[in-house]
């Protein structure tokens, strides 16, 4: 099947939409009927979308469709039965050599990486249900906004399996590695006031006003310059990985250089 362009306003595939505004693309998990369940398919359309997402793009926001965000792994993938068109399901891994599997599971993983790409911001919108490898998309996003009714769980433990579609570090980083451990180890749910207590979302809303709180927070980050944002990105995301200060530093010292130059070229220019 050729792949459809991603010029378009809109793109859909593999049961997720983009819809893209001047600076703001819309990613949608459209599954509705299984509560947004992933597939292989969502996450090649979801890599798709960040090879080929305009650079002018400064915001995406992450959402579902109906009443949740998502419930995790579709799991028709555990029968071996056909999903979305592929054969076999999860089996289908073990088919392939070590090396094949394991360039499968990285090109998974690619779906929700480019989401912590400092070039653009990136909001999570959560209702409603965010299981396993939804709760794992929501952690790539650099923001999380919850409405009332939200729900994370890490579910993958509890079905013999791991989380490995890159939300355990981003988990850590957050929460810390006693309380990561708990949820991950117990699959337990965390409801959204909690989340918001111990650092997993920016904001709760009610459900009515999620919308609206997203697209708040969206006009609040394209206030400033996307230059000085992508480079700020840059310098949390460096401090969050435990680089020592005399390292960050330097690394401000370069950024902030950076910046100062680029005023100076736009200063001749005028």
């Amino acid at each position: 099947m050729p792949v459809p362009s991603i010029d378009a306003g809109v793109l859909e595939r593999g049961g997720v939409r983009l819809a893209i505004s001047g600076p703001r693309a819309t990613i949608t998990l459209d599954r509705p009927d299984v509560l947004n369940a992933q597939t292989p398919a969502t996450w090649q359309a979801l890599r798709h979308i960040g090879e080929q997402l305009d650079p002018d793009v400064r915001v995406v926001v992450v959402r579902g469709s109906g009443r949740a965000f998502s419930a995790g792994l579709d799991r028709r993938m555990f029968t071996g039965e056909p999903v979305d068109g592929e054969p076999g399901g999860l089996g289908a891994i073990l088919a392939l050599s070590p090396g094949e599997a394991d360039a499968r599971i990285a090109s998974y993983q690619a779906g929700f990486s480019w989401l912590r790409d400092p070039a653009r911001v990136t909001i999570a919108a959560v209702h409603g249900h965010a299981i396993g490898a939804g709760f794992q998309l929501a952690l790539a996003c650099d923001f999380r906004v919850l409405a009332e009714d939200a729900q994370f769980c890490m579910a993958e433990t509890g079905l013999g399996l791991v989380p490995d579609l890159g939300g355990t570090l981003p988990l850590v980083r957050l929460v810390g590695y006693s309380r990561a451990a708990e949820m991950c180890v117990t699959s337990r749910r965390v409801p959204a006031e909690e989340s918001l207590r111990i650092g997993l979302a920016n904001s709760v809303v009610p459900a009515g006003e999620l919308d609206g709180a997203v697209d708040a927070l969206v006009a609040a980050v394209l206030k400033s310059p996307a230059g000085a944002v992508a480079e700020t990105l840059g310098l949390i995301a460096a401090a969050a990985s435990g680089v020592d200060a005399e390292a960050q530093l330097a690394l401000e010292r370069a950024a902030q250089l950076r910046r100062l130059r680029s005023f100076a070229a736009l200063s001749a220019q005028s």
